[in-house]
């Protein structure tokens, strides 16, 4: 049977929580403070071959959490999964690592970063849902733009 004339295969085979780290520098005393934490978001998205048509992608959120001047917590994790991908174009597989994978890995992330911050003793942060596809497009633009010599815009989320 041809390459063309299979039908394309894409399967979940696990999803993980590859990497978390939790950081309160100044804790116990950051409790006591009474002003609403600043919270910075920050997003990476990731993708390599493991082996023939087994792929393993990867989102990581890093979440660090102010007050005033002062670190109240700094949370970092990593989710992964590993796909079985087979008979899809050259030109869908990008996208598909880097746009429907993470669509599949962050729910998982999101409630693993909730519960971790929780399990620190603060008010859980509710990631926002996040538009993959639009994140894709902007890091294309972004190495686009650093291949042509001109300065690339930031792919953080805030």
């Amino acid at each position: 049977m041809s390459e063309e004339n299979q039908q394309p295969v894409f399967q979940i085979q696990r999803v993980y929580l590859k990497d978390m780290s939790l950081e309160q520098p100044n804790s116990p005393s950051i409790f006591l403070e009474q002003d609403v934490p600043q919270i910075e978001v920050s997003l990476d998205v990731g993708a390599e071959t493991i082996a023939d048509s087994i792929y393993e992608a990867s989102v990581t959120i890093t979440i660090t959490a102010k007050v005033k001047d002062k670190v109240a917590f700094l949370v970092e994790g990593k989710q992964a999964g590993i796909f079985e991908v087979r008979h899809v174009p050259a030109d869908q597989m990008e996208p598909l690592l880097g746009i429907g994978c993470p669509n599949i890995i962050y729910p998982y992330l999101r409630a693993n970063i909730a519960d971790v911050i929780t399990r620190a003793g603060f008010p859980p942060v509710h990631l926002a849902e996040i538009n993959f596809e639009a994140f894709y497009q902007q890091r294309q633009q972004a190495l686009a733009q650093a291949a042509a010599g001109t300065p690339a815009a930031s792919t953080e989320q805030h």
